[in-house]
């Protein structure tokens, strides 16, 4: 099934605020709370679907992105609930019972106690994002861009661990979870010193303190492809950060900008150019060359008779598909705009004349209707 507008599954318009974004999302949380509803799977798919909006929205740049490009804005942000439980469990502060809820649901997320990979209190690494900015030729036909950043890898003194031997973490003692308030109104949350283990490091690496990271340069060379176009997103897996203790990797998310052209400009899959004629060529039809997005120019035959702002379709000048194939592109569409000559010779003024008594020019001309 389609994914809903956020806006829509939180009941709030899209200038709302971040306050009134916060009330519809813990409105919709509470009502379908799974411990009130424990069979309840359309309740359960509705806590997901809010929280996942919530998400999105009550961040200032995923709500940009979203805004202004859709899902494909927020593509690989959504989801990661345990970003709403880590930044926003304020919003149930006073609620008995809440923890677990997202314990449960959000399934650890980035306080998971221990990763398929690495020691005690591993983690996976943060995602990076890098922004390569191409042409205008190149996001349509690919080409290959040089990325240099700077990344956490394993230590190469422990490998990643942080470090040999655990014992019992001495803030939650063992449990994994600290609680605060008083008597019937608790929460739970993941212990921040073991980060929901329940063990800790007993000897802590002396290179890395402990982290299992150190910072590293890299370069890589990305293939981006034909049909790219401004703000897509390639995701190179593994290639972020390092997790703390030997976690798995995050991902390079790699931004694509693609610079304007002067004189071509791109809807989707097809590609625009207008183009200057004179007013004879207009009226008698003739032949011209026009550039196209590969390189070089081709003849164009404009009848005669067109009228200024008519556009000419040439078939597969314009865009491939995104990651398609080279040869199975889009279409340009030329259009043609007639030039009134500014200034005229006493010939040309005196031909003029004689062509405009030989058509019956109309000096009362009816108005034309627009085309709506």
């Amino acid at each position: 099934m389609a994914k809903r507008d956020y806006y829509e599954v939180l009941g709030v318009s899209k200038n709302a605020t971040e306050e009134e974004i916060k009330k519809a999302y813990r409105k919709i949380a509470m009502a379908n709370h799974p411990d009130t509803h424990p069979d309840d799977k359309d309740a359960e798919e509705r806590f997901k679907e809010a929280s996942e909006a919530y998400e999105v929205l009550s961040d200032k740049t995923k709500r940009q992105n979203y805004d202004q490009f859709g899902f494909a804005g927020v593509e690989g942000a959504a989801g990661n609930y345990s970003n709403v439980y880590r930044d926003f469990s304020d919003i149930f502060s006073g609620f008995g019972g809440f923890g677990d809820i997202f314990d449960s649901f959000f399934g650890g997320g980035a306080r998971s106690s221990r990763s398929s990979q690495g020691g005690v209190n591993a983690v996976r690494g943060a995602s990076l994002q890098y922004t390569v900015t191409i042409s205008f030729k190149d996001a349509i036909f690919g080409t290959k861009a040089d990325v240099s950043y700077s990344h956490d890898d394993a230590c190469d003194v422990c490998h990643g661990t942080g470090g040999t031997g655990t014992k019992t973490c001495p803030t939650c003692h063992g449990r994994g979870q600290v609680s605060r308030g008083n008597g019937f109104f608790q929460m739970a949350s993941t212990c921040p010193t073991c980060h929901g283990s329940g063990m800790v490091i007993e000897n802590p690496c002396s290179s890395c303190h402990g982290t299992g990271l150190k910072k590293k340069n890299e370069k890589l060379s990305v293939t981006i492809p034909c049909g790219s176009d401004d703000g897509t997103k390639l995701v190179l897996r593994g290639k972020g950060n390092a997790g703390p203790n030997g976690g798995p990797a995050g991902d390079l998310v790699i931004l694509v900008r693609v610079q304007d052209d002067k004189y071509f400009v791109r809807e989707g899959r097809n590609v625009f150019l207008q183009v200057p004629i004179s007013f004879t060529q207009a009226a008698l039809g003739c032949e011209i060359e026009v550039p196209v997005v590969e390189g070089g120019k081709v003849r164009v035959s404009i009848p005669s008779g067109i009228q200024s702002g008519k556009s000419l379709r040439l078939k597969n000048r314009g865009v491939p598909a995104f990651k398609g194939s080279p040869d199975d592109r889009g279409d340009m569409y030329l259009t043609v705009i007639v030039e009134t000559p500014k200034h005229l010779g006493l010939k040309a003024r005196g031909l003029m004349k004689d062509l405009a008594a030989a058509l019956g020019e109309d000096s009362s001309p009816s108005p034309i209707p627009f085309e709506r």
